[in-house]
């Protein structure tokens, strides 16, 4: 089974024969065998030659990296072999058309705002009083049907993510003064953790997407622009709720996070290296975590859902089968 590499280490990055070796400055070195390596996480200052990325090109292996800080960069996204030039002609003919290009954004924003409120009753029904956001985002999903464009599809997402955020003072059960979203930089505990997490479920998602015949780059619900990998960003909201929240609530009502993991630098916090490990272990397994899946009926792991929603996405692309975004059930 494949497997993704979370590597901390500086030093060089090299192929030697049939592996490629992380050789750290201290002269220890860590090798991956390529043909079981999924994709790799890079995280410390390494350098690589042209011979060590054409190798990783040639065996179709994503690099994600990372800055000092933990904050996701970029990603070095090999030269796609399996590609379709009808469906690549599919997406971008239903970007165009505004009606098909809204008729798949509020297809994710129905499934992701399910999943929120699935997480929001999951609390309430352990105590927490969670009622009046419930009640809020139901009325806001309510308006997804009746809106005709992507500008107005996402005010109702933003009011929706502002509603949700707005009871993670109640779920969480350490004293985190969160009162709003804030990436650049995140300002908090709970800002710093998201943006942490949500790179992970962006950079998941860009490797999934990677194996199917999916351009990354032409979206739905996020506007296709330049450098960026825009449909990652699409298909990732449905499940933020799913890995990214449930990861983060757990991590902090275990107090297996807590305010000593981070560090402040200006007008920012970041997290230590040490609970970026222990993050991405947590993270990692999440995705290996399993559920009896209800159409296929069988077990299939979080990470493999993430496949599933591309294969859909096609399907509706193709005319086979209308687009519905994933539904947590428990």
């Amino acid at each position: 089974m494949s497997e993704s590499y979370y590597l901390f280490s500086n030093g060089d990055f090299k192929r030697k024969d049939n592996v490629i070796r992380l050789t750290s400055d201290d002269g220890r070195f860590k090798d991956l065998k390529i043909e079981m390596t999924r994709d790799i996480y890079l995280f410390g200052e390494v350098s690589l030659n042209t011979k060590c990325i054409n190798y990783i090109g040639q065996m179709n292996i994503p690099i994600h990296f990372f800055n000092y800080y933990g904050f996701y960069t970029g990603s070095f996204y090999p030269k796609e072999e399996n590609v379709s030039g009808k469906l690549l002609v599919d997406q971008v003919t239903y970007y165009i058309d505004e009606s098909k290009r809204v008729e798949i954004a509020k297809g994710f924003i129905d499934a992701a705002s399910y999943n929120i409120v699935r997480n929001l009753r999951y609390y309430n029904e352990r105590g927490k009083d969670l009622n009046v956001e419930i009640d809020e985002i139901k009325h806001l999903r309510n308006l997804i049907d009746n809106t005709n464009n992507v500008p107005e599809l996402m005010g109702i997402e933003g009011n929706i993510r502002k509603v949700y955020y707005s009871g993670w003072n109640t779920i969480v059960n350490q004293e985190i003064n969160f009162e709003k979203r804030v990436k650049r930089p995140p300002d908090n505990m709970i800002n710093t953790l998201i943006s942490f997490v949500n790179s992970l479920v962006y950079v998941s998602c860009l490797s999934e997407i990677y194996t199917t015949q999916l351009n990354p780059t032409i979206s739905y619900l996020h506007s296709a622009g330049e450098r960026r990998f825009s449909l990652s960003l699409d298909i990732s909201e449905v499940f933020k709720p799913l890995i990214a929240d449930r990861l983060i609530f757990s991590l902090l009502n275990k107090n297996m996070i807590t305010e000593s993991d981070f560090e402040r630098e200006s007008n920012f916090l970041y997290l230590k290296e040490a609970a970026r490990k222990k993050i991405l272990q947590e993270y990692d397994e999440r995705l290996k975590q399993t559920i009896k899946h209800k159409t296929l009926e069988r077990s299939v792991s979080y990470r493999y859902l993430i496949r599933l929603e591309c294969y859909k996405l096609i399907k509706h692309l193709i005319g086979e089968k209308k687009y519905e975004g994933f539904r947590m059930w428990w």
